[in-house]
C-alpha cells in the first residue's frame, strides 16, 4: 500500500479555474482539470437584466467560482487515479485585485433579492478599470499629505485596487455600500467558502489593500479623500491577516461534498496567481525575478532589503513569503500585443503560406523573424499598446514603432514588438538594480515559454541568464506547495518549494554578440521611452482627439 500523499492546488484565472493534483514527496503533477466560467467576464450587461454597463467595467458572478470546486477538483482527482483520502490539503490562488461585496456570512450581495440588477453588487474583476477618478483622488490626497506608504507603490495607487473600487461604490451606489458588511478579495472569499473562516491573506492586503507596517491608511486620510469614507477600513475591510503558507481553516462538510476531498483537511491561506508562482519555480531567494508571461507580464521577486523603487506596483513585507520583502512590477501588454499584430497587421500572403505549412501565424512569423540578425530591421518599438504599468504607471500611453520604410515587412515589425517587450522588462530590471535591489536571474513562467525565439531575445536584450518553469500550471502548482506547508508536510513554504518546485536553470544564456547589438538598440528604446513617456503629452492629446471624434460620430 502506497504511503504517498497529495495536495490540490486550484488556480482561479480570468476566464476559468484549474485544479491540479500534486505529489507531496517530489512535486510531480498527476492530473489537472479546467472549468470555464459560465458567465465569463461581464462587460456589456448584467446576466438576465437589461442593465447596461459603462466603459471600463469588468464584473463576474461568484457562483462561477464555486462551480470550479464542484467540477474541476473532483475531475482532477479522478483523472489522477488516487484515493481522495490521501489528499492532505488544498490551496488556492486568484487574480487580483478582484473584489466581492458580501454580507457578514459571506453571501455575495448580487445573490440577494433586490440586488441582482445593481452592477456594484457583483464581483469587480481585476481588470475593472472604471474607478480611475477615485484612484486619482486617492493619489492626490496621499501626495499632498506625504503619506509614508505612497512611495512603496511607486508613487501611485491603481484604479484596480481595493480602495479605488470601494470608493466607486461609495460614490455611485450608497445603498450597496451600506449593505455590504465586508469588501473581500476573491482570493479570501474562496478560502472562506472552503473553510468557513474569513482570513485576509498578507499578499493582497499588502499589494492591493495598502497595508504597510501592520496598518492601513488612516481614518483621517480617508475622510479627506471623501467625507463619510473615514470608517471604510474599520467597517468594511479590516480583518485577521493570515501569513502565506499558514492554515486558514479546515475543509467544511459542504466543501468536502463539493470537491470530493476529505472533510477536515487543511485549507491554505489565499494567494495571488503571480506571487504563488515563485514557490512553483523554487525561486525564493533574493535576486530571482520571476516573470509570469502571458497576455501581460507580472514580475515578482523577494529581497532582504526595503527600497523605494520608482514605478513599482508595490513592496510588501511577507508579500511573497514570510521573512522577506516582496516586490511586484509589471507590463500591461505582452502577448496581447503580439495577438493584436497578428489579427490586424499581417498580409494575406503570409496567412496563406502559414496554412500551407500547417503553422499558426505566430509560429510562421517567429520562424521568419528568427532568421534575422539583431537590428537588421532598423526598427525600435514601444510596448505600450495597453499603457505602461512599470515604471511610468500611465494607462494613457500607447504603442509606437519608429524606423519604418517602404521596405519594412510584417516580419520586421513582429520581431521589433518581441524586442520591445524584452526592453520593457530590461527597464524594470535596471530600475530595480538602480534602486538597490539587484536582479541576478530572470525566471520565466507562463504560456509564452513555448516561443524559443522570444526567450532568447529576452536573455540577450536583458543580458541575464534566463531560467524557465516547466510546469504548464505553475500557479496551481504553487498553490499546491502552499497547501503542503499548511498541512505540516514541511516546516514552511521555502522548504516545500525546495522539494516540490522546480525551474530549468540557464535554459537560455545571453549570446555576447547579440547582447552588444541589443545594447545599441536599447539606447534608442530608452530615448523613445523618455520622449514619449515623460517628455510630452502627445499620446494623451491623441486619445482625447480620438474620444471626441468617436463621440461626434455617434451623436
Amino acid at each position: 500500500m502506497s504511503n504517498e500523499k497529495y495536495t490540490v492546488g486550484v488556480d482561479f484565472g480570468t476566464l476559468s479555474g484549474r485544479a491540479l493534483v500534486v505529489r507531496v514527496s517530489d512535486g510531480h503533477e498527476l492530473a489537472s482539470a479546467e472549468h470555464v466560467y459560465e458567465h465569463g467576464v461581464i462587460t456589456d450587461a448584467l446576466p438576465g437584466s437589461p442593465v447596461r454597463l459603462p466603459a471600463q467595467w469588468a464584473l463576474q458572478v461568484p457562483a462561477d467560482y464555486i462551480e470550479v470546486l464542484r467540477t474541476a477538483v473532483p475531475q482532477a482527482v479522478a483523472d489522477a487515479g488516487i484515493d481522495p483520502s490521501d489528499v492532505i490539503g488544498i490551496g488556492t490562488d486568484f487574480t487580483a485585485c478582484t473584489m466581492v461585496p458580501v454580507r457578514s456570512d459571506g453571501t455575495p450581495l448580487c445573490e440577494l433579492d433586490g440586488f441582482g440588477d445593481r452592477p456594484h453588487a457583483y464581483v469587480k474583476l481585476w481588470r475593472h478599470h472604471s474607478p480611475q477618478l477615485q484612484a486619482d483622488r486617492i493619489n492626490a490626497v496621499a501626495a499632498q499629505r506625504n503619506e509614508f506608504w505612497l512611495p512603496r507603490y511607486g508613487g501611485l495607487i491603481s484604479s484596480e485596487w481595493e480602495f479605488a473600487k470601494a470608493l466607486e461604490i461609495f460614490d455611485e451606489d450608497p445603498q450597496v455600500y451600506q449593505a455590504m458588511d465586508h469588501f473581500v478579495e476573491a482570493a479570501d472569499w474562496i478560502v472562506w467558502q472552503l473553510s468557513g473562516t474569513y482570513v485576509r491573506n498578507a499578499c493582497t492586503a499588502g499589494y492591493k489593500g495598502i497595508r504597510q507596517d501592520d496598518r492601513y491608511p488612516s481614518p483621517e486620510f480617508l475622510a479627506e479623500v471623501r467625507p463619510g469614507f473615514a470608517d471604510f477600513v474599520a467597517e468594511k475591510l479590516d480583518h485577521r491577516i493570515g501569513r502565506l503558507g499558514e492554515r486558514a481553516g479546515t475543509l467544511t462538510p459542504q466543501a468536502a461534498q463539493w470537491t470530493g476531498l476529505p472533510e477536515g483537511i487543511p485549507v491554505a491561506v489565499g494567494n495571488v496567481d503571480a506571487h504563488v508562482t515563485v514557490a512553483a519555480a523554487d525561486a525564493m531567494e533574493p535576486g530571482h525575478l520571476v516573470a509570469i508571461m502571458g497576455t501581460s507580464t507580472c514580475h515578482v521577486m523577494n529581497s532582504d532589503v526595503l527600497r523605494e523603487v520608482p514605478g513599482m506596483c508595490g513592496v510588501v513585507r511577507g508579500g511573497i513569503c514570510e521573512g522577506s520583502w516582496g516586490y511586484e512590477a509589471g507590463q500591461s501588454g505582452v502577448g496581447d500585443i503580439f495577438g493584436w499584430f497578428v489579427d490586424n497587421c499581417v498580409p494575406e500572403s503570409y496567412q496563406i503560406e502559414a496554412r500551407r505549412r500547417g503553422l499558426s501565424l505566430h509560429e510562421h512569423l517567429t520562424e521568419l523573424a528568427g532568421r534575422q540578425r539583431v537590428g537588421e530591421h532598423g526598427l525600435v518599438a514601444l510596448d505600450w499598446h495597453s499603457g505602461n504599468r512599470s515604471v511610468l504607471v500611465d494607462h494613457e500611453l500607447s504603442g509606437v514603432m519608429i524606423g519604418q520604410t517602404l521596405a519594412t515587412t510584417c516580419v520586421d515589425m513582429y520581431r521589433a514588438l518581441l524586442e520591445a517587450t524584452a526592453f520593457g522588462t530590461r527597464m524594470i530590471v535596471e530600475t530595480f538594480s538602480d534602486s538597490g535591489v539587484p536582479v541576478t536571474e530572470l525566471v520565466v513562467a507562463g504560456g509564452l515559454l513555448k516561443n524559443h525565439l522570444l526567450m532568447q531575445i529576452y536573455a540577450d536584450a536583458v543580458g541575464l541568464p534566463l531560467s524557465v518553469v516547466p510546469s504548464a500550471q505553475a500557479p496551481a502548482l504553487g498553490s499546491a506547495i502552499h497547501a503542503a506547508a499548511a498541512a505540516g508536510a514541511f516546516t514552511d513554504v521555502r522548504a516545500a518549494a525546495a522539494q516540490m518546485g522546480t525551474r530549468t536553470r540557464n535554459a537560455y544564456t545571453p549570446i555576447p554578440d547579440n547582447v552588444a547589438a541589443y545594447d545599441r538598440l536599447y539606447r534608442e528604446y530608452v530615448a523613445a521611452y523618455e520622449w514619449f513617456g515623460r517628455g510630452n503629452q502627445m499620446m494623451r492629446r491623441l486619445r482625447r482627439v480620438g474620444a471626441r471624434e468617436t463621440v461626434g460620430a455617434t451623436s
